[in-house]
This record gives structure tokens, sequence and C-alpha cells, in this order.
């Protein structure tokens, strides 16, 4: 990072007058308390996230404790509402929760979220559709701890008919629900029929443990029963078993009919030995398995600490692979790790005895298929390597793979917390990726990077250790199929620089570049301190000739950002703007980034008190 101040830029202040013009001002989050209502207002001046999907939105910051059942209910006649909760400081990802039409009257959205941890969350008001504008209503509650009823008593080969009301008791999404007990044994298949003329049923199978419901399974629409839920379930143990009936929507209201059944005999399992290859075909006579789709059962023996592999390949559907042992307990289920369409699933079996392998479509497909299990050998120990070492490698069949089939080579280093790695892998036979993660007997991935180099299928991985210690990092191929010569670059990078420090009122020039600090995602900044007041309202203008340009403002905790606003085109489209109310006295950090990995250049960043 290379930057300096100074008092006026008239260039850059030249072309910012001439850029202001129809800008989008950035806004913080308002804080909100349980309990309260707002009126709000999306206007064309409101944040707008980027790109074709862009929408307005106004953000209200709200603490909730680990547990605390919060509801939002957002309402507007202006547009079609909608609601998200992030945790605050990662509003740029997926959200923890949203909806749409939960308030049941329209397009009103009433959300519901329960979190895991202590802590700040984002509640996010925005229309469906995205640049709609006009007035809404948001109000914050908290929800009662849901009471668990005391179920009612159905016997296989029985039915019983209720109706659910608003006045039932409620499950952790705010379901209402009736719940019946019924005892089994172990391995005992039993069929459930929820049929409803007023709503859509869904039904649950779970059992109570420490006073919880614990769902086992639940179906929607069962397969040739229309919206009505058909769900076929295997008991993997003796006891009791519970029965919650409820509706799709969660809040409808109605009659419905329950039924308790003998469930169709589980699939003959084949035989299949561990290295055996098989062919098979599903058809429209195969037999079903509990969610009612084609399905061939497989029965092999195995012991303790045997590292399986099984693959499922087909040209005809998507294949999924389902794993249970001996009672009919799932213990892994694998879609698409087996590259396109096919399946591929790697587990350490537990103990001796005999296992389950089920393998069917994703959906209720048909067609021909190979299955094959084999026994793979544990990864083999890592190679040494050291900072400033570049190493060449060739990844071929025989080698170690990984829990998806991938070939790779595994290399062991030691660093320390704080310390920035950094690894270039470079191939011309396949789409090189890059994995680290802690040495340990399964590895567990802390970070990765398909092509960070942006460079076509080259890939770089830039670090920075969270502890003293061993780490593990892997080099391999993107797909399964991959395989070929690879050069491997490792160096150190140091300890991530430190913020520079700005004053409100100064600009600075700086350029990004590749021995900057890095986010997660591989995007380069640099950072500066400033100080302000509790309300004090502040403009930070960053133009770049070179890249994409994003201002943040943020809070360091102990080494850790926690961002508080950010813009990216609010001046045009690639240059930044962003208007910022101090929440309280402290000090700040604001970043000039880039909005890409891998885009540096010059730039100028100014701080100034709004006009």
């Amino acid at each position: 990072m290379r930057h300096s101040q100074f008092a006026a830029l008239f260039g850059a202040v030249s072309a910012i007058a001439l850029l202001s013009s129809g800008s989008v001002i950035a806004q913080t989050a308002t804080d909100i308390r349980i309990g309260a209502e707002v009126r709000g207002q999306l206007e064309e001046g409101d944040t707008r996230t980027r790109g074709n999907d862009a929408y307005r939105y106004d953000d209200y910051r709200v603490q909730l404790r680990a547990g605390q059942r919060l509801q939002a209910e957002m309402r507007s006649s202006d547009f079609d509402a909608y609601l998200e909760v992030y945790a605050e400081g990662r509003t740029s990802g997926d959200s923890l929760a949203s909806d749409d039409d939960g308030a049941g009257s329209g397009t009103n959205a009433r959300l519901r979220f329960t979190p895991e941890s202590d802590g700040v969350y984002i509640v996010r008001a925005r229309p469906f559709s995205g640049l709609e504008t006009g007035a809404y209503t948001l109000a914050l509650s908290e929800r009662v701890v849901p009471r668990q009823p005391r179920p009612g008593r159905i016997s296989i080969g029985d039915h019983a008919n209720g109706r659910l009301t608003s006045s039932d008791a409620e499950d952790e999404d705010g379901k209402t629900f009736d719940a019946y007990a019924f005892r089994a044994g172990a391995g005992d298949r039993v069929a459930v029929l929820l049929e409803s003329d007023d709503f859509d049923p869904l039904v649950r199978i779970g059992r109570m443990i420490n006073g919880a419901f614990v769902q086992s399974a639940q179906n929607d629409d069962g397969a040739g029963k229309g919206l009505n839920s058909y769900l076929v379930f295997t008991a993997p143990q003796a006891g009791e078993y519970v029965i919650q009936t409820t509706s799709v929507s969660g809040d409808s209201e109605g009659d419905y009919r329950l039924t308790l059944e003998q469930g169709p005999p589980a699939p003959e399992a084949r035989g299949i030995a561990v290295g055996e290859e098989v062919s098979g075909r599903l058809n429209e006579d195969s037999p079903k398995s509990d969610s009612g789709a084609p399905a061939d059962l497989y029965r092999f023996t195995g012991r303790a600490g045997q590292r399986v592999a099984i693959s499922l390949k087909a040209d005809d559907f998507d294949s999924y692979l389902e794993l249970f042992d001996a009672n009919h307990n799932s213990l892994a289920t694998d879609d698409d790790s087996g590259g396109e369409l096919n399946a591929r699933l790697t587990f350490v079996l537990p103990e001796d005895g005999d296992y389950l392998i089920e393998a069917r479509g994703f959906s209720d497909a048909t067609g021909s298929y190979d299955l094959k299990l084999e026994e793979v050998a544990p990864p083999p120990p890592p190679t040494a390597l050291s900072f400033g070492q570049t190493v060449q490698g060739d990844l071929k069949e025989g080698g170690a793979t990984d829990d998806q089939g991938r070939l790779f080579d595994g290399y062991a280093f030691t660093g320390a917390e704080g310390q920035r790695v950094q690894a270039v892998m470079r191939s011309g036979d396949f789409d090189a990726l890059l994995q680290i993660g802690k040495a340990g007997e399964e590895f567990e991935e802390l970070a990765s990077d398909d092509d960070g180099l942006r460079q076509g299928t080259d890939a770089r991985l830039t670090f920075t250790l969270p502890e003293d210690g061993d780490y593990i990092l892997r080099a391999l191929p993107y797909s399964s199929s991959g395989k070929g010569l690879y050069s491997l670059e490792f160096s150190d990078r140091g300890p991530e620089p430190g913020p520079g420090s700005l004053l409100v009122g100064s600009t600075a020039r700086g350029s990004l570049s590749e021995a900057d600090a890095m986010t997660d995602e591989g995007v380069s900044f640099d950072a500066y301190t400033f100080k302000a007041k509790a309300d004090e309202k502040l403009r930070f203008t960053l133009i770049s000739p070179a890249f994409d340009a994003v201002v943040e403002v943020g809070e360091d905790k102990d080494g850790d950002f926690r961002s508080l606003a950010e813009d990216d085109d609010s001046l045009s489209d690639t240059h930044a703007r962003l208007d910022w109310t101090a929440p309280r006295d402290g000090t700040y950090v604001v970043r000039a980034r880039s909005f890409a990995a891998a885009s540096t250049g010059d730039y100028v960043l100014m701080v100034e008190r709004q006009p």
C-alpha cells in the first residue's frame, strides 16, 4: 500500500462535480428495537444493490439474544413486500432467513427468525421485484416460546380426523400443527397419509428428545397423491414416534384426515462386495424408496475404520446415493459429487457389520446406471513445503483422491497466527484448485480458490492463518476427471498491513497492489483509520481510472473488521460515493478497494463533511 495526503486535488474534485449528477446516496442501518413499528419509504435515492437483479432497500439494526424468537412484519400497498435477515457486517451473501408472502394477505411479508447466538442483526426491508418504490410499515415483535402439546394416540391401521386452527401449537417456524404418537419397532416401516380439501398438507415424523421435537422425515406431495402428503418411514430404532400434521403455508386452517398404515415392504437388498461394480436399471416397476421414488437397495459387509467410496453414474437421470446402517439409520447422502449429474460418496465405516446402499435418481427418475463400491486408502502423508519454494507435480491415476474422487497432492507447512500465506498453482492440463486446512486426521477446508489469478484456469489462494500450528495445502483439479502436470509456488506474505490514518477534510492518493491486504474473496484493499463524533455526517468519495471502486466504512474490533456501510457505483459506473452518519463517538476504518479480485491500480480517496 502506498498513499499520501494533501489538501486539495483540483482535477479529482472537478471530475467528481461532473459525475455527481443523478447519483444514489448510500444509507446506513437504522436502530430498531423489539416491539417497535416504523413507517418507511423506499425512494429513488435509496440504497440499491448492483447487477441485473438490483433492488432498493432499507436496513434496520436490531440486537437479539440466542434463541429469541423474532417476528418481522412488513406491509405495503405500493409494492410486493420482501424481508430478509442478515448478521451485521455480512449483508453481501445469502440471508439467514427471508420471506415474501408470509403474512398470508396478498403481498405482505412476515418473517420469523430465531438466532443461534447473541448479536446484532440486520432486518432488510425491500420490494420483491427490485426497484419499486413506495410507503411501507415494519413491525418487530417477539413470539412466545412454542408449547409442545400432549400428542394424541394413533395405531398402525387406524386413522384420525382433525382440524387445524389458529389456536393450535406452533413450531419453531411459527407453523401451527397437531401431534399424534405411535410406537414402532426397529426396522418397522409405516406409511403416513395426510389428506385435506382445505389446505396443502405437510406431514412430519420424528421423536421427542429432551422435550423438543427432532424431525426424522417429512413429505409435502407424496407420489400419486396430488397435494396430499404420503410418507413411508422406516423406524431406525424401537420406541415412540410423533407425527405432526401441518400445512405448507403454516397458517392455514381446515379439516384433515390422518391415516397410519403398515408400510410397503422395503426393497430387497442385493449383495455387493467391496471392489465390485454392478449395472442396474430403474423403471416404474422398481421397488420404491421411503420417498416414493424408484430405487435399488444393495447390502455389503464392512469393518470398523474401513474407508469406502461409492460411485453412481447414469446418463438418463440425476444420480442420488444414500448410505444406511443395517437398521436403516441414514449415515450419508450425495447428489453431484461425482461430477456433472453423477454421485459419489466417501465414508469411513464406524463399526463391523452390514451396510445398505440406496441407488436412485434425485427425483422420480428411471434409466440405466452403474454402481461401484471400492475401498480407498487414507490420504498419504503430505509432503513438507517451505516458504519461497516452487514445486512441480503430476496428478495421475492411482494417486490419492478426496471425497469427491478428485486426485490431489498434499503439502504440509507450519505457520503463525496472523501470518499471510499465498499459493499459486498453474496447469496447462486441468482447471487448478487450491485448498488449505488444519492438519489432522480428517482434512477440513478453511479456504479455497479456483480462478484467483483471473488468467483462465490457474488458481491463487491468499490466506491469513487463524492460529499457530500445522496446516495442509492441497493441489487438485476442479473436476474429478482432471489430471496432469502442474507447478505450485508458495510464499510468505508476512503479516497483514496495518491501516494508515486519515483526517476528515483531507484526501489520500494510493495504489492497490497484490502486496496489499486482501478480503476473504481475494480483493485487495487499503485501510485508513479516522475519528468521528456521534451523528457526524461524512462523505467518502473514491475514484479510480484502473478498477471498479468500492468504498467501505466499518469498525475494527480486536483485528476483526465489522462493516457498517459501503458503496460501489453511487458516483458513476466505476466510482463510489458514500454518505454516512457516525452512530457514536469513536475511531472507524474506511477501506478503499476494488469490486473484483485481482484488480489493482491508482486511486484517490476523499473524506469530507457532508455539504
